[in-house]
């Protein structure tokens, strides 16, 4: 089945679309600010989509000229996706009109669509649509409206808008220009909480921030010490880890050729690691996507010695990157054997999720399953027993009439239910990400898994996993949060390290790859 994505087409012509609705102004003043997550905010990603949005990516990797990527292929994938409301997807496919990858689309239907996105509740589109009226793409220029929507986007967790006001409110006492402003406190707030979800480009402004204690207004009121230098160290060497250039590039000057000595941040002159971090600094110039998880294995902080390295870029690479289990082909299953809008490929399977309505057209691109909550237990048993059908935006739901003795015609009262895809592995770990930005490795057997309030009783990279369906699930089961970690070192602390409401106890981690000797 052909399925259109149609911009706004729904939409109620009497309604404000949200990027013009009014919103409070940007105060660079505020005197309190909590971390949100992005994760928790988003709509649920159906496993298909996300499969459909990886593949498009995949085609504009980095190895791939720019003149020979296939844009109207990544197109396709990135509107299948956006289509189920794969909030990335629609944000990228936004970006792919206002680059002109598919005429006519262009900037009009890139607002309408991030607009749309809005409505989803996603921080991200927010953020977006601030940098289009910061720019003036497809709406009139606004400063001071882009940055009410840097701030909403902010405070509903989105990291990039976080790290972008945090840089703004740095300014030190005598250094306010137009733009900056003083306000010390909520600036730290921001970058720890937009680095706490692996956005590494947050830790640029962590130097001037952590280095010199300083009063809200910028002011210096303390002096350097060890403690705030290495805490400065720290915090670039977790941007590393989560895919900033610059991190990687300040820490390859600071132990390979620092300005000063005196000044210098990190303990000791060390050309090994400066050649590490050169190298990583490299590589993310070449692709900004790339995240180095597992860093630890092959270029920990001091005091820890530096791990064996033939001095390849392919090798340091392949250490610091995620690891991914090797998965088989599932066997088929009783959706990959119907025909129609009820068939599903073998490599997934289907999640019930709470989202409904009782339209007589599908709201967007999905699976939909027929409920009458209101109706007798016999005919709520029939209407379980009708698959879950995939409808494109605005195609009408099939009724499904009254079985035999229990009434005639269409059954009254009718809410469809949305089913997403979910990869048919039986909720096992299997942590995704784009080309080329992990390495797959043979899943261990038997299994090993450790709970998060204990130490590590084995050398080597670990997953954190929640099971399917757990409110936390899009936050924690990613493979940049995977770890390397030695014998006896601690689980990182969710609340601690990643700002989470979660329990180290309730979090299990596990291995994915256990420690091998390194040849020299």
């Amino acid at each position: 089945m052909t399925l259109t994505f149609l911009v706004a087409c729904n939409m109620d012509k009497t309604k404000v679309p949200p990027h013009m609705q009014p919103l409070p102004p940007f105060d660079p003043h505020i005197a309190s600010f909590e971390c949100q997550t992005e994760a928790s905010k988003v709509p649920p990603i159906d496993a298909q989509a996300e499969d459909w949005f990886l593949e498009a990516r995949a085609m504009e990797d980095g190895f791939v000229y720019v003149d020979d990527v296939d844009y109207k292929k990544v197109v396709q994938l990135t509107r299948q996706a956006a289509e189920r409301h794969h909030w990335k997807a629609m944000l990228n496919l936004a970006s792919l009109y206002v680059e002109k990858h598919d005429p006519p689309h262009g900037e009009t239907e890139a607002v309408a669509l991030v607009s749309e996105a809005m409505e989803l509740g996603v921080p991200a589109a927010y953020d977006r649509m601030g940098t289009y009226y910061l720019n003036a793409t497809g709406v009139n220029g606004n400063p001071d409206r882009a940055y009410a929507f840097f701030q909403k986007a902010a405070a509903m967790g989105n990291p990039q808008a976080m790290a972008f006001l945090g840089e703004k409110m740095d300014a030190g006492a005598d250094n306010l220009k137009p733009g900056y402003w003083g306000n010390i406190p909520i600036a730290i707030k921001m970058l720890e909480c937009a680095l706490a979800q692996g956005y590494g480009p947050a830790a640029v402004e962590m130097k001037p921030m952590y280095e010199v204690p300083r009063a809200p207004d910028g002011t210096e009121i303390g002096r350097e010490t060890r403690a705030t230098r290495d805490r400065v160290m720290r915090a670039l060497h977790e941007g590393v880890r989560g895919g900033c250039e610059y991190c990687a590039n300040r820490l390859a000057i600071e132990f390979g050729d620092p300005s000063s000595l005196e000044d210098m941040f990190v303990p000791f002159i060390d050309k090994a690691r400066a050649q590490r971090y050169n190298m990583l600094g490299d590589a993310l110039g070449f692709n900004p996507d790339r995240r180095f998880p597992n860093l630890d294995k092959i270029l920990p902080l001091p005091p820890a010695p530096l791990p064996p390295w033939d001095g390849t870029r392919e090798s340091l690479l392949a250490a610091a990157m995620a690891v991914v289990p090797a998965t088989e082909a599932p066997a088929p299953t009783e959706a990959s054997l119907r025909k129609g809008r009820y068939f599903l490929d073998s490599a997934y399977a289907f999640r019930p999720v709470a989202e409904t309505t009782d339209a007589l057209q599908a709201p967007f691109a999905s699976y939909w399953q027929p409920t009458a909550p209101k109706e007798s237990a016999e005919v709520s048993a029939f209407l379980a027993t009708i698959p879950p059908g995939l409808y494109s935006r605005g195609e009408a739901f099939e009724q499904p009439r009254y079985p035999s003795r229990t009434g005639k015609g269409a059954i009254a009262g009718i809410v469809w239910q949305r089913v997403l895809t979910v990869h048919n592995n039986g909720g096992m770990v299997a942590p995704r990400t784009a080309l080329r930005l992990s390495r797959q490795v043979p899943r261990l057997a038997p299994p090993v898994e450790c709970t998060g309030n204990k130490v590590c009783p084995i050398t080597g990279t670990w997953q954190p996993w929640l099971a399917p369906g757990h409110p936390l699930e899009q936050e924690v089961n990613q493979a940049w949060r995977q770890r390397w970690l030695t014998a006896g070192q601690s689980f990182p602390d969710p609340k601690r390290d990643w700002m989470l409401p979660l329990d180290s106890v309730e979090l299990k981690w596990h291995l994915l790859e256990a420690n091998k000797p390194t040849e020299k």
